[in-house]
Order: C-alpha cells, then structure tokens, then sequence
C-alpha cells in the first residue's frame, strides 16, 4: 500500500507516448503521499492520479482516513507542485476528469468524493511472480 502514485511515475516516464492513469484510494494514497512531491518534481505530460475518496481505510475494517479528519489532498498536491489538483463530489464532475485525462497537457490530480460502503472484499493475488507477469502482460510485454 501506498505505491500506486509511485509506480505510476515509473511508468509515465518509461512509456511517454502512453497516458497513465493511476485510480487510487485515500488511504492508499496517504500512505504514499510523499509520491506527489517526486511526481511534481518531474511533471510527466502522460500522467494523471484519479484519488477515490470514501475518507475511510477501506482494506482495514473502514477506521476513519486522514482525509475525512481535515487532511486536503487537493491541497497537498498543490503543495508539492501539481498545478492541476481539483476535487469533485458529483456526477457531472467525471467529465472534468476525463477530458483532464485525454488532454495529456501534464500531470492531474483529481479527488473524487465517493460514498463510504462496506462492500464484499475481494484482496487480490499475493503470489509475485504471477502479478508482475500480469502487469508485464497489461504492458504488452512478455513475462519471465
């Protein structure tokens, strides 16, 4: 947890010709949130963070996030660099993201305010091997 924002820098800066969209939880990213700073510091054009915002740590039995006790993470995104950091709570607010996401005109960062549910958990595969070589996959690259 906390490596999405960060692995998808990695990718932006090795795949430029390729948007890279990074759809993320709070709690994830708040975990990660020194990421914004390295991702401000190199602005890939191809880069775009999509923060899904139930202010809870969903993965951990629902406890309460930074985000829904004050923490803005529109905020620290322009702290760190990231001059195109919006959030959005509605229905129309989705276009804003996705025309954000097919200009490719920097990197974007958009929090979406989701409601907060417990669904059913579903945790994915733990097994290495067969996660790198799915992403490889996703990449179009072959595994090993």
């Amino acid at each position: 947890m906390g490596g999405a924002a960060a692995l998808g820098l990695g990718l932006a800066l090795a795949q430029p010709s390729r948007s890279v969209v990074v759809i993320t939880g709070d709690g994830e990213q708040l975990m990660g949130i020194g990421s914004l700073a390295t991702i401000a510091a190199k602005q890939p054009r191809n880069l775009s963070i999509v923060v899904l915002d139930n202010g809870h740590f969903g993965e951990t039995g629902m406890q309460r996030s930074h985000s829904s006790l004050g923490t803005d993470l529109v905020a620290v995104a322009k702290g760190c660099g990231i001059a195109d950091a919006f959030a959005t709570g509605s229905l129309e607010g989705t276009g804003q993201v996705a025309r954000r996401i097919l200009a490719r005109d920097g990197v974007s960062f958009a929090q979406v305010f989701i409601e907060a549910n417990e669904p059913p958990r579903a945790l994915p595969p733990r097994d290495g091997p067969f996660v790198k070589n799915r992403f490889r996959a996703a990449l179009g690259l072959k595994p090993f």
